[in-house]
């Protein structure tokens, strides 16, 4: 066992700028505060920012019955007191661990629950049992004279530091749980932002993977959409879409959105797309698909006021027909060659989905000619604002823009990127709703 310290060795305050005194082991609740021993500790310092506000608190914990350990009194960077307390075992310990600790300072000569402590111990079980007890605390390591390999184990095992008995003064440990503390605060942000990273990634392979690939293999139509979540940084919000082509050679396509952008709503809204493809290639068409959509809603959502509306299209082998079923849905905008663009019939459309138990969604057949464009679109499209009035753009506003840029001669990729871009500048900024354009072309 090392020579202990004296217990009255003290830094003059002239020289090191340390209080005089020093720590007892009598005194009330274990503690000394700079000659205000028994000082109740301010609650729940652990859990904020250390500043010149903030008194510091150190927990020692040591192993010797005869109390020779002299802990110097200290004063943090902004001169006030750090408060200390004693413990003579982990059992006292744990008692005396609230939440307005900062730092532990633990001799490492303690015996391990249940055990005696051997030079040869080299596991540190001490040290990683405090660690599991405080794991969000800083902790300093106290090792006898000249071991620097035992204290540089204790480090890897997850102290901030370690010190050597016979070199403990006041300007050295004053330093030491300053340096601790903050490097214990350094690691957690680190640790913390760290997660939060892994956590973006996750979410983001996630939503990639459930975003749909279209499966037109086969068809000559062409392709192309725009997906904006009203989410910040979200990669899918509650609109959904997709496109696939049957056996048979038609073509179905659809567009959906779930009342709400956040994630349970992105959640429906995958799984009302994955019903929807699977219940296309299982032969369901119009109403009786649609029915069968209501019922997974009302299965799947959280409480009886979400809804989804939904618009389908299933165009013919031959590319000149097509079905529409709407569910409340706005209706899709067709431009043809020498016709200005407009708005397909969207009389006798039915309700929501998850509105009205039993309802219907009749459809209705359509002409597209032998060359068109065809443009399905959510309602976070239309509803943007126009400059700083409540006047909303509207479909009538959508159809004038997207005349404008037909006639510009935009078409595919470049003419949905233009429109949903004017529409976010007409709005003044970000629009704040799920926005999904989905645009399928023939041409001969």
């Amino acid at each position: 066992m090392p020579v202990p310290i004296p217990r009255q060795r003290a830094i003059p305050a002239a020289e090191s700028g340390q209080a005089q005194g020093a720590f007892s082991p009598g005194s009330p609740s274990g503690e000394a505060t700079g000659g205000q021993a028994g000082a109740v500790p301010a609650p729940h310092a652990a859990t904020t920012p250390v500043d010149s506000t903030t008194n510091l608190t150190l927990l020692v914990i040591e192993d010797d019955p005869a109390g020779s350990l002299s802990v110097p009194e200290m004063l943090d960077a902004a001169g006030k007191p750090i408060r200390i307390r004693t413990a003579r075992n982990l059992t006292e310990a744990e008692r005396l661990l609230t939440d307005d600790v900062h730092c532990i300072l633990l001799d490492l000569a303690l015996p391990a629950p249940g055990r005696a402590a051997t030079a040869s111990d080299d596991e540190l079980t001490t040290l990683k049992h405090v660690l599991r007890l405080a794991p969000r605390h800083a902790v300093l390591a106290l090792t006898a004279s000249g071991d620097a390999e035992r204290g540089a184990e204790a480090v890897r095992v997850g102290a901030q530091d370690y010190l050597f008995r016979d070199e403990l003064d006041g300007r050295l440990l004053s330093r030491a749980i300053r340096y601790a503390v903050e490097r214990k605060r350094s690691d957690k942000a680190e640790r913390r932002l760290t997660e939060s990273r892994l956590r973006a990634q996750e979410n983001a392979r996630l939503e990639r993977g459930l975003l749909p690939t279209p499966l037109l293999e086969g068809s000559s139509l062409r392709f192309a959409a725009r997906y904006r979540p009203g989410r910040s940084r979200a990669l899918l919000g509650g609109d959904f879409y997709d496109t696939v082509r049957t056996p048979d050679g038609t073509v179905h396509a659809m567009i959906g959105d779930v009342c709400g952008h956040g994630p349970d709503e992105a959640a429906l809204g995958v799984e009302l797309r994955i019903a929807w493809r699977a219940l296309t290639f299982a032969g369901l068409c119009g109403d009786e698909l649609l029915s069968t959509l209501q019922q997974v809603l009302e299965h799947e959502r959280e409480n009886d006021e979400i809804f989804a509306t939904l618009c389908t299209v299933d165009i013919a082998p031959d590319g000149r027909r097509a079905g529409l079923c709407l569910a409340g849905h706005p209706s899709p905008l067709i431009s043809r060659p020498g016709r200005p663009a407009e708005l397909l019939p969207y009389e006798n459309g039915g309700p929501a989905l998850g509105l009205l138990p039993g309802a219907r969604w009749p459809r209705r057949q359509v002409e597209l000619g032998g060359e068109w464009s065809l443009m399905l679109y959510t309602d976070g499209l239309i509803e943007g604002h126009i400059g700083e009035g409540k006047e909303r753009l509207g479909q009538d506003g959508m159809v004038d823009l997207v005349r404008r840029r037909l006639a510009e001669g935009l078409a595919g990729e470049e003419l949905l990127r233009a429109t949903v871009n004017e529409v976010r500048d007409l709005n003044g900024g970000e629009l704040t709703d799920d926005v999904a354009v989905l645009l399928l072309d023939r041409t001969p």
